[in-house]
């Protein structure tokens, strides 16, 4: 799995969400249109277990969570910034959406929840704040941000 093969998978889902409002519609057309056990879910798993074997996926660690942005903002991802977390019964720092973010749950170990939500999709809105918190499991979390917005905040 190379960087650029990672950013072409997720173009397609980028494409599919270009436009539409950051909200729980969104999350739900997610779950319907790519959910867990589909190709396209199963294949972006599997390049993240890839790319974090091969080194340049989460390539970061601090307090117990491994880390890093994968993908800058971009045309080729329609703006959004890719982001990519392992997680591990842990809260992690708090932040702020400012043009809310896209969570894709990959659970890895156990029976992971990502902020009480098990394998999919989840979002938050604009302008939301969270400490991130996998529990039951260990977890990857991608987050698809629009503009590559976040303020961690404390």
């Amino acid at each position: 799995m190379t960087p650029e093969a990672f950013q072409a998978l997720i173009a397609k889902v980028t494409a599919t969400i270009a436009g539409k409002p950051v909200d729980a519609a969104l999350a739900t057309f997610l779950n319907e249109r790519f959910p867990p056990g589909s190709a396209e879910f199963d294949d972006i798993a599997a390049a993240c277990k890839q790319a974090v074997a091969d080194g340049w996926m989460c390539e970061r660690e601090h307090g117990g969570i491994k880390y890093g942005r994968v993908i800058k903002p971009c045309d080729a991802i329609h703006g959004f910034s890719v982001d990519v977390v392992e997680m591990a019964d842990v809260v992690g720092p708090q932040h702020a959406h400012p043009n809310g973010e896209v969570d894709m749950i990959m659970p890895l170990d156990g029976e992971p929840k990502f902020d009480g939500h098990g394998a999919g999709w989840f979002v938050y809105g604009p302008g939301t704040v969270h400490k991130p918190t996998v529990a039951g499991g260990r977890a990857y979390v991608l987050y698809l941000l629009p503009g590559g917005a976040i303020e961690f905040t404390r």
